[in-house]
């Protein structure tokens, strides 16, 4: 499946003892951000618990479909857990990105590569990476033609992008918040089909069927209820040559 939508809150909890029972649970402790908050204990914050069911997803897909030696990049990567926990599976050639520049302090920066920057316009060659994850990230400030092109751009023919982004089925309107001095989107059903459509257009393509079934409502952020959707496309060719999902 290539769309796919949250749709209990039991879903998150399972998710997150999965990820413990295979030493993939890097999710800063309550008691340690509070020493980080009194600054006691110098370090970033990792993880959020609610975003388990999403980040497990990218991790299954990425340990079935890519080579543990391909280059993967991760959006966002500033407090994600997704590179630590790849590199505790065993991929060893990882790359993060973020606009805050803490990242830089992120675990693991030995074998991890951490930078610097906007992914809409990144320093990499054309065709770099394997896999491209982006959890919970491209719903600030979204520009589908923007990241698209870009991820279209750095990702091999053949490479996966996937991560996830807030959503509810029906519109919910988020017209007077910023978060990181950014616009958010909470995207609806019609917004996921035009993000699918405007993926295409970049040569992204879903790896199988859309399933929009909803279920409860499993975050509540900012006075918003709504959950999660996870997406996977493949770059199949050039622009706007490939298949239809």
């Amino acid at each position: 499946m290539s769309v796919e939508v949250l749709t209990k809150s039991v879903d998150i909890t399972r998710a997150r003892r999965e990820m413990r029972q295979r030493g993939l649970d890097f999710a800063t402790r309550w008691w340690a951000k509070l020493l980080l908050r009194a600054h006691l204990f110098r370090g970033e914050t990792i993880g959020q618990l609610q975003k388990s069911w999403d980040v497990l997803r990218t991790l299954q897909f990425i340990e079935q479909q890519v080579d543990k030696g391909a280059p993967i990049l991760d959006l966002g990567a500033h407090t994600s857990e997704v590179l630590l926990c790849l590199r505790k599976m065993g991929f060893s050639d990882l790359t993060g990105i973020d606009l805050d520049p803490a990242v830089k302090r992120m675990p693991y920066g030995e074998s991890i590569k951490y930078m610097t920057g906007d992914f809409t316009r990144t320093p990499f060659p054309s065709e770099t990476f394997g896999a491209i994850a982006a959890i919970s990230v491209i719903e600030h400030g979204f520009s589908g033609e923007k990241i698209f092109r870009e991820i279209s751009r750095i990702l091999k023919t053949g490479g996966y992008f996937i991560g996830s982004t807030d959503y509810w089925a029906e519109k919910i309107d988020t017209s007077d918040v910023q978060v990181y001095e950014l616009d958010w989107t909470i995207f609806s059903r019609n917004e996921m089909l035009s993000f699918v459509a405007e993926a295409g257009k970049h040569g992204l393509v879903p790896v199988g069927s859309l399933n929009f079934k909803e279920g409860e409502a499993t975050i509540r952020w900012k006075e918003r209820d709504y959950t999660f959707a996870w997406f996977a496309f493949q770059k199949v060719g050039n622009p706007g040559k490939g298949a239809e999902g």
